[in-house]
This record gives C-alpha cells, structure tokens and sequence, in this order.
C-alpha cells in the first residue's frame, strides 16, 4: 500500500506543493539549479521520513520548513567555494514591470523576501512564520515591518 501524506497520495503532494516549495527556494536562493536542488531534496526527504501529518496544513507548513532549511544548507555549501565580491548578486527578474511585486523583492535581502512572501503570498500569520523559520515573534514581525519599509523605498513612498 502507497503511503499517504494527510490523506494525498507522494504525487498528490508533490503536485499540489511542488509550486509553493519552489518560489520559497526562489526567495532565498539566487541559482536555478540550486533552487531546483533543494526543491528535490525537500520532496526526497518527504519521501525518505514519511512523517505523519495531522492535515495539509501540517504537511505544507513541514514541507516549508525542510525547504528553507534545505536553502540554509545550500547557502553555506555556496560559500565556501563563491568569491566573496559575488555574495550579495542576485539574478533580477527580466521584467521591468514595477507594479509586479516579485520585481521589487528580488530587490531585497532574503530574510525580508522570505517572511514577506510567506505572509503575503501564503497567507501564514506571524506565528506560523516563526515556526517555520525556527525564530521568534517578534522577529518576523520586526523583518516584516523592516521589508515593508525597503518595499516603500523602492516603490519611491515615505519610509514610516
């Protein structure tokens, strides 16, 4: 019998977060092929350890968790071998659109990419991101506030 994951099946799952663990990968890191690396290793560890889930939201938020950490990872493996004159690059989009959002966080380090995107993009509360980023309270709410404030910077508003 094939193991099922909050009631999804390892396809279902896959097909259904294969997105969402993708664009926090994007977030963090700045190389395709090091976002597709961790996003396959996330799914392998799903796979591999086959937790149990109480529901989908525990699953995804897991599957959130293990990315960022899996991000983590690969951010330190990177820096032994980059230059540090390349640390900082990122690859911007290739639109100019300045009303597209994803044009003003790449703009952005990658903890305020990532907390803004998980607030605003995944819908996560301030609690939630703080469990997933292994932090605390008030540094979500602190990175928020700060990237909200880079956000109004680049977009040309009033810092607050």
């Amino acid at each position: 019998m094939d193991r099922l994951y909050a009631g999804l099946s390892y396809e279902q799952t896959v097909d259904k977060y294969i997105g969402t663990v993708y664009a926090v990968c994007v977030m963090r890191l700045s190389g395709n092929a090091d976002v597709d690396d961790c996003v396959q290793n996330t799914f392998i560890k799903l796979y591999e350890k086959s937790p149990d889930f109480t529901d989908e939201n525990h699953l995804k938020a897991w599957l959130l968790h293990v990315a960022i950490n899996e991000c983590r990872m690969s951010v330190r493996r990177s820096l032994r071998f980059v230059p540090l004159d390349h640390l900082g690059e990122l690859p911007l989009p290739q639109s100019d659109d300045h009303s597209d959002l994803s044009w003003a966080l790449m703009r952005l380090s990658a903890k305020y990419r990532e907390v803004l995107y998980l607030y605003y993009e995944e819908g996560y509360k301030v609690r939630e991101i703080a469990g997933i980023l292994d932090t605390r309270e008030g540094t979500v709410m602190s990175l928020l506030k700060r990237g909200r404030d880079k956000l109004k910077q680049i977009y040309g508003g009033e810092e607050t």
